[in-house]
């Protein structure tokens, strides 16, 4: 990975982060990443397109992602005059109204820090707002987001020695979520002041919009590239990190097949999402996805939509 914290972002509303947020939702769901919630198959070849139904899983359906994008604009739109955890949970909340599946814990946890830093006007890079935001959340922060967690109640999740989610933090946010670094890619996040979706990530997708790839290429290539670097930690709570380490090596293989920009590439991947795909979506890489729409939304921040 690169150190990048990319280019000092311009003043935005507090309209356009939350349409941003929003957008970035939509794509990121609508884009056939192998494993995934998709509304189409994954990349297959140009000479043989398939134009196959929605992949759905057994308890969510594509439609229940794009509720969940619309539902959390409002607390959206409130990122920057709210607490952090405040619009983490409202977030949380506002989806629950919509569905009983746990469909963007993970991507409300690593977007809302970025809207909040956005709306920042101290300046700087979008990653040096991060930072600040992380630095600056409270123990009250951290008591919503266990708020949220257990709204949204993912599965997997375990029990901790630490600052058990069963109980109510003592710590800031940002040390509580360090605590889990070690297990869980989103609060490594926290950890590291965004090191995934700022040095891999949005540069991924960044060069490959600017190389023409659609917008879904673009974001499966992502999807890949961030799955070969990092083991999906959802893959590993539930099936043991040996699983979650050959799905990353397939993923791997794949871009070295030159991923979604070759026949053969698409092959493969298409080949992966069938693999991954079982009754119970036990092997779906949702920590993956949910990196990718961080990625997608600092893109999104930092002008790429046009």
């Amino acid at each position: 990975m690169t150190s990048a914290g990319g280019p000092p972002i311009r003043p935005f509303t507090a309209e356009h982060v939350a349409a941003a947020a929003q957008l970035a939702c939509l794509l990121e769901v609508s884009a056939p990443k192998p494993g995934n919630v998709a509304p189409t198959h994954p990349p297959t070849p140009p000479t043989s397109p398939s134009l196959g139904d929605t992949k759905n899983f057994h308890d969510t359906r594509y439609e229940d992602f794009l509720a969940s994008a619309a539902a959390i604009g409002p607390a959206f739109l409130r990122a920057g005059r709210r607490p952090l955890g405040a619009t983490i949970r409202d977030a949380c909340a506002a989806t629950a109204c919509w569905t009983r599946a746990n469909t963007n814990l993970g991507i409300v946890l690593l977007l809302a820090p970025l809207a909040r830093a956005a709306l920042d006007s101290r300046g700087g890079t979008l990653r040096a707002r991060v930072a600040r935001v992380l630095l600056r959340a409270t123990v009250r922060d951290a008591s919503d987001v266990y708020v949220a967690i257990r709204l949204a109640h993912p599965a997997g999740l375990g029990h901790a020695e630490e600052q058990d989610l069963a109980h109510t933090p003592t710590n800031k946010l940002r040390t509580v979520m360090a605590l889990a670094a070690d297990r869980d890619s989103v609060a490594r996040e926290y950890a590291t002041d965004y090191a995934i979706t700022f040095e891999l990530g949005a540069p991924t997708l960044r060069r490959a919009r600017l190389d023409l790839l659609s917008w879904n290429d673009a974001i499966v290539e992502t999807y890949l590239t961030v799955l070969a670097f990092a083991p999906d930690t959802h893959i590993a709570r539930k099936l043991g990190t040996g699983v979650a380490a050959e799905v990353s090596r397939r993923a791997r293989a794949i871009l070295v097949a030159g991923g979604v920009r070759t026949p053969a590439g698409r092959r493969r991947v298409a080949a992966l999402d069938r693999a991954l795909r079982d009754a119970r979506n036990a092997r779906n890489p949702g920590t993956t996805a949910d990196l990718t729409a961080a990625a997608i939304f600092v893109v999104l921040l930092e002008g790429g939509w046009s």
